[in-house]
């Protein structure tokens, strides 16, 4: 759940594009190798930057929200998607995978305490990281703060957000029967991991489809078909994690589990139009993290590129060099 969209409006907040100091296949066990790059300065503040999805992968594009004089940036294609391999693979891949790769990451570079930066699916795993490693997170920057709850997934999957795109919704759903529509995770779980290669397509195209088109506030519903198989990898593991509730042990965890963030500050950047990730999880969390502030920005979807997500996002983190320098 983390898209690019309307690139060319957000340009001009951004850092200008920059290179990888250094770039790696890290070896994170269970058969699973994840890319892995490092930016900016080598002594610098050090910022993880976790993509959304699950399945999205970094880019290019995420390097630029930080000061490459001031920030060591790292980011990383999760289990499965992006550069990493076995590409598209669902095997001993789960959100507590994620956060021990997310130390192993941490360890290689030699680093005690970072800021963890996120939006969406990333937004959840960099909650599950702080509340499972608080003394390793510096602050967090959240966008699009998505909790994994059944109310969240009900909302997109279940025709909340059918209601104001019915055409879209109604695209969604017709690939599936009729009396599988009241669970369209589950529907869609047996296709995409069919073993019909071409079935599997499909149907991954279609959930990306949905989620693309939804993404941008100026969208006009026109998602556009993306490629094959990188649909494939992102459906089958956001579809992966959804299935399994995030694997989280019960509804609405990350709330509960506030008091995990205590000694921890965070910013919370939200869309106040959000399709995807409606703004009353942001609401939510914010009034049961004290130490975190939430910033609503109005005329304003769920994509990363939304221009005024953009500059908001890239005037958290120069407020933070300050500070934590």
């Amino acid at each position: 759940m983390n898209k690019v969209s309307g690139q060319k409006s957000a340009y001009s907040y951004l850092y200008p594009q920059i290179v990888p100091n250094d770039h790696m296949m890290l070896d994170v066990g269970d058969g699973h190798e994840i890319y892995v790059e490092e930016c900016g300065n080598p002594d610098g503040i050090p910022v993880v930057v976790l993509h959304g999805g699950p399945g999205g992968g970094c880019s290019p594009y995420m390097r630029r929200f930080f000061n490459p004089e001031l920030y060591r940036v790292i980011l990383f294609d999760q289990r499965g998607c992006g550069r990493s391999r076995p590409f598209a693979s669902v095997e001993a891949n789960t959100t507590w995978h994620l956060i021990d790769d997310i130390e192993t990451i941490r360890r290689h570079f030699g680093i005690d305490r970072w800021i963890v930066f996120g939006g969406s699916w990333g937004a959840t795993l960099a909650l599950a990281y702080a509340q499972t490693h608080p003394d390793r997170a510096l602050h967090l920057v959240l966008r699009g703060v998505f909790l994994a709850t059944q109310e969240e997934l009900d909302w997109f999957y279940g025709g909340g957000a059918g209601l104001f795109w019915p055409e879209l919704w109604a695209e969604f759903v017709a690939l599936v029967p009729e009396a599988e529509r009241d669970d369209c995770i589950a529907a869609y779980n047996k296709r995409l991991f069919s073993g019909d290669r071409a079935e599997e397509i499909t149907f991954a195209r279609a959930w990306s489809v949905w989620e693309n088109a939804l993404a941008s506030i100026g969208s006009n519903g026109v998602a556009g078909e993306p490629p094959a198989e990188f649909a494939r990898a992102f459906a089958r593991l956001e579809n992966h994690y959804f299935t399994h509730k995030a694997f989280f042990d019960e509804d609405g965890q990350l709330l509960k589990n506030a008091d995990r963030l205590a000694d921890v500050a965070g910013t919370i950047v939200q869309g106040r139009f959000d399709m995807i990730c409606p703004p009353v999880s942001a609401y939510k969390l914010q009034k049961v993290w004290p130490r975190a502030r939430l910033t609503m920005i109005g005329q304003s979807g769920h994509a990363l590129s939304e221009p005024d997500i953009t500059r908001a996002l890239v005037q958290v983190m120069d407020g933070l060099a300050r500070p934590v320098r």
